[in-house]
């Protein structure tokens, strides 16, 4: 199998109604790295862009009528959940589950301002 450097076997693919937004709370809140980008052909409009968080890629696009909204839930590994929350909610998030510990560790979620959520666990 040849995949592309940079991708992985699976990564999600989300349709968001602003993906500057998403780009935004993931660059702040998990220390994503914005990758490929391409626009439609008005220039404005993305029609696929590329978000790297540690050796994962999420793949993403804006809304269009041809392709609806398609959020997802997503469960990612932090150093610190509680700052990651805090920052997350700072960041334009609303809170689905405080910080709480867990029998698999700390563990909370948060909706991120494109409607996706993001279960949040620290791994101390």
């Amino acid at each position: 199998m040849n995949i592309p450097k940079g991708h992985q076997q699976l990564m999600p693919y989300l349709i968001l109604e602003n993906p500057r937004d998403f780009i935004r709370f993931a660059s702040t809140v998990f220390d994503a790295v914005p990758g490929n980008e391409h626009l439609r052909d008005d220039g404005v409009t993305i029609m696929h862009a590329e978000l790297k968080i540690g050796e994962c890629t999420i793949m993403f696009a804006q809304a269009t009528e041809q392709w609806t909204l398609q959020t997802a839930n997503l469960f990612i590994y932090v150093n610190d959940a509680d700052k990651s929350y805090a920052t997350a909610l700072e960041s334009g998030g609303i809170s689905v589950m405080e910080p709480a510990d867990q029998s698999y560790g700390r563990a909370c979620g948060v909706k991120d301002p494109s409607e996706n959520t993001w279960w949040i666990t620290g791994v101390q």
